[in-house]
C-alpha cells in the first residue's frame, strides 16, 4: 500500500473514512492505469473525474484540436485553448486539478494496429467515440485482451451506460451481442447534425466515472450485463438488463471474428463529440 503523505490523506479524506474504499482503496486508485478514448463530451467528465479521485494514470486519445463549438459540453477545454490538441488540453486541466495524475496522451487515431498495444498497459477502458466504427473496433480490442470496457453513448436528450466484461463475469455479453454490427454509413446522425444538450454529456459521463470506480475497487454492483438509460427530457433512468447473444460473432459459441476489423470512415471521424 502507498504510503501516503499528509497532503494526500486531506485531499482523498472523503474517500479513505468511506469502509468501502479506505486507504486501501484509494491507494489501489492511486496505482490505477485507465485507457479513455476521446477528450469530448463524454471524456471531459469523466476525466475530470477520475483525476479527482486519485486514478494515478490516465491514458487519452484523441486526433481532435479545441473548437469554440466543442464548449457547450466539453468541460475538460476552454476559450483560451481553441486550436490546441484536445488531449493537450485535457493533460494540462488534469495536472491543474490533481499532480498526482500522470497523464498519457494519444494525439491520433486508435486503429486496428495500434489499439492492443495501447492498452494492454491499462486495467480498465473508457469508451467516449462519437462514431461506431471506432467503438466496434474498441470493443472488440478489449474482448481479445481480456480489459473491462465501460461505454457511454448520448443522443440529442438520451444517455446509455454499460459496461463489458464478457471475460470475468459468466453470461454478460459484449457490444456485439447488442449490435453484431455498424449501423449503415450516414444513417445515424451526428451530434454536429442532430444536436445535443450539452449538459447531458456531464450526467453520463459521470455514470461512466462511477462505474469506472467501482470496478477498480472491485465493490458494488457492476454494470455487466445492464444498460443504464436516460432519457434527460423525461428526467427517467432506466436499467434494462443484456443477455449474451450465443451467436454473436465475436464472443458467441462460434466467433467469426478472431482478428481485429476496421470498418470504413473508421479513421476520418472524430471523437468524443
Amino acid at each position: 500500500m502507498i504510503d501516503f503523505t499528509e497532503a494526500q490523506i486531506e485531499r482523498y479524506s472523503r474517500h479513505i473514512i468511506l469502509p468501502e474504499v479506505g486507504a486501501e482503496g484509494q491507494s489501489k486508485l492511486l496505482e490505477s492505469k485507465v485507457f479513455m478514448i476521446g477528450a469530448g463530451g463524454l471524456g471531459s467528465p469523466v476525466a475530470y473525474y477520475l483525476a479527482a479521485a486519485g486514478v494515478g494514470t490516465i491514458g487519452i486519445a484523441d486526433a481532435d484540436v479545441v473548437d469554440s463549438s466543442n464548449l457547450q459540453r466539453q468541460i475538460i477545454h476552454n476559450q483560451d485553448r481553441i486550436g490546441m490538441p484536445k488531449v493537450e488540453s485535457a493533460r494540462e486541466t488534469i495536472q491543474a486539478l490533481n499532480p498526482d495524475v500522470k497523464v498519457n496522451t494519444y494525439n491520433y487515431f486508435v486503429t486496428e494496429e495500434n489499439i492492443r498495444d495501447i492498452i494492454r498497459d491499462y486495467d480498465l477502458v473508457i469508451d467516449g467515440c462519437d462514431n461506431f466504427p471506432t467503438r466496434f473496433l474498441v470493443n472488440d480490442a478489449c474482448y481479445m485482451e481480456k480489459i473491462p470496457l465501460i461505454s457511454g453513448a448520448m443522443f440529442r436528450f438520451e444517455g446509455q451506460v454499460a459496461t463489458f466484461k464478457p471475460h470475468q463475469v459468466k453470461g454478460a455479453p459484449c457490444y456485439r451481442c447488442l449490435y453484431p454490427e455498424p449501423p449503415p454509413a450516414g444513417l445515424v446522425p451526428s451530434c454536429s447534425e442532430a444536436g445535443i444538450l450539452g449538459a447531458l454529456a456531464g450526467a453520463v459521463g459521470t455514470i461512466q466515472a462511477v462505474e469506472a470506480v467501482k470496478e477498480l475497487l472491485g465493490i458494488g454492483d457492476s454494470l455487466a450485463g445492464k444498460l443504464m438509460v436516460f432519457d434527460a427530457l423525461r428526467m427517467e433512468w432506466k436499467k434494462l438488463k443484456l443477455r449474451k447473444d450465443p451467436g454473436c460473432p465475436l464472443c458467441g459459441e462460434n466467433p467469426t471474428i478472431t482478428e481485429l476489423v476496421t470498418y470504413e470512415q473508421a479513421c476520418e471521424l472524430k471523437f468524443g463529440d
